[in-house]
């Protein structure tokens, strides 16, 4: 059995879509044992990071595993979003029927429209559909247009939650039995009784403490700053903690990188906390990398995710993982 997956996503580390990819490609590849299995991950060569292109390799083909190849592809030149969209309904159809693949999958939301191969795909949320403030301009709203149909033109849709499946059987109009709801894992793993085994030993977790200036105790938020991630929210609710008598030794933490530029998509809790005077108890401490998320959960006395909509919502289980209390959204 011969699998195309789209990899326009591959090596793209800052978007979920990158991170589901790569993840899943690592499992997959641990759990491919019967040689029958072939995978064929088809990847932008502009998306291809520099150190995972093995030194003097020049051939498209780059094997992975025995069971797993990368074949880098080069787009044309066209502006970026055209591109994007001539790889998605032109060459990955192109090469999945070429190479006879019994299975084209498509790890985000971009099926082609024409599918020469049985083909599914992965819808996580509905957000540029279902959000005012996500649908982007004349482009954008072309381009969800496109995805809808091809969506309806798949052999079958895998979602990673089942809000994302009613999501996607109410608004897409798709018959349920097509739809397949397949739970994301956390991206971090704690276990209390084997601190060796996950890295956390004292020693880390004060070199992680260190490495971001984090209070003693505190309070935290990980993520984006767009405004359905509902930021501002937590500030409000930590001012009122602090109003109604809550220890002011518990800082509030707020990981990742600030918006460049204060807006209504892009409101900066920077400045909400400047004027609602939480100024010194709010410690912003930027981006915070993957390897140290683990760390940061563990010492968080607690995690809060009050998002407005989420396919899924990985930094919940995350901070579950770890053991952390979490409080997030129940809609």
């Amino acid at each position: 059995m011969k699998i195309i997956i789209n990899g326009w996503f591959w090596g793209v580390d800052t978007a979920g879509s990158g991170q589901y990819l790569a993840l899943l490609l690592d499992r997959i590849t641990g759990l491919l044992t019967l040689s029958q299995i072939q995978i064929m991950v088809v990847i932008p060569k502009s998306a291809a990071p520099a150190s995972q292109k093995p030194v003097g390799v020049t051939a498209d083909s780059v094997p992975s595993s025995n069971n797993v190849t990368k074949v880098f592809k080069s787009l044309p030149r066209l502006p970026r979003q055209i591109a994007k969209v001539w790889w998605e309904q032109v060459m990955i159809p192109q090469i999945s029927q070429r190479e006879k693949a019994d299975l084209l999958w498509v790890p985000y939301w971009a099926a082609p429209y024409w599918q020469p191969t049985p083909t599914i795909v992965t819808i996580h949320d509905l957000i540029p559909l279902l959000l005012p403030a996500y649908r982007g301009g004349r482009f954008q709203r072309i381009y969800s247009s496109l995805v809808v149909a091809t969506a309806k033109r798949s052999d079958a849709i895998i979602t990673v939650s089942h809000a994302s499946k009613q999501d996607v059987v109410q608004h897409l109009k798709i018959d349920p039995a097509k739809v397949h709801p397949i739970a994301n894992g956390a991206n971090t793993y704690y276990d209390e009784q084997n601190e060796a085994k996950a890295g956390l030993q004292k020693a880390r977790l004060e070199q992680v403490r260190q490495q971001y200036a984090l209070p003693q105790r505190f309070f935290l938020y990980l993520g984006g700053f767009d405004v359905r991630k509902n930021v501002q929210s937590i500030l409000e609710g930590y001012r009122v903690y602090l109003e109604q008598g809550g220890s002011p030794e518990v800082k509030m933490v707020i990981g990742g990188k600030l918006p460049n530029m204060d807006s209504a998509f892009f409101p900066d809790p920077k400045r909400y906390a400047d004027e609602v005077g939480l100024g010194g108890q709010v410690h912003f401490c930027g981006w915070v990398a993957d390897e140290d998320k683990t760390v940061l959960y563990h010492l968080a006395t607690a995690y809060f995710f009050p998002s407005l909509y989420e396919g899924f919502g990985m930094t919940v289980i995350e901070a579950m993982a770890a053991g952390t209390p979490v409080v997030t959204s129940k809609v």
